[in-house]
């Protein structure tokens, strides 16, 4: 009988120890303030930039790992280092003009760690012809 109270008891323990070990697991949360920006009406040739600024309002590091985009006249500037608990970066996506015309959109997928591995950040614009033309 003792011996099957002892075995009872170490099943419990570690049951125990499971159930808290999995509750103890944490993840990064990548949270944009914003993940569409439109720069409005620009002039064909024009460069133009906006910053996503993100927080990680995770309980682990936050790795962005990569950001995959749609079109090679859309540039991406991310932080390569793991941010901490609370920390805040930005995201600057950068749209080049020179070739397009009229309602463009870009799409960018920042890659990451965090619980959602995929987050979608999003530019529009009408590119008008340049004076004079």
């Amino acid at each position: 009988m003792t011996r099957y109270l002892k075995a009872i008891g170490s099943i419990t323990l570690m049951v125990t120890i499971i159930i808290l070990g999995a509750s103890m697991i944490t993840d990064a949360v990548l949270t944009f303030e914003e993940t569409k920006h439109n720069f409005g009406m620009i002039r064909q040739g024009e460069v133009v930039s906006h910053d996503f600024k993100f927080t990680n309002t995770g309980d682990a590091p936050l790795i962005i790992s990569d950001a995959v985009v749609t079109c090679t006249c859309t540039k991406v500037d991310f932080p390569k280092q793991p941010l901490a608990k609370g920390e805040s970066g930005i995201v600057k996506v950068t749209f080049e003009s020179k070739s397009a015309i009229d309602r463009q959109e870009r799409t960018v997928v920042i890659k990451s760690n965090a619980i959602k591995p995929e987050t979608t950040l999003t530019i529009k614009c009408v590119v008008l012809k340049p004076k004079g033309e």
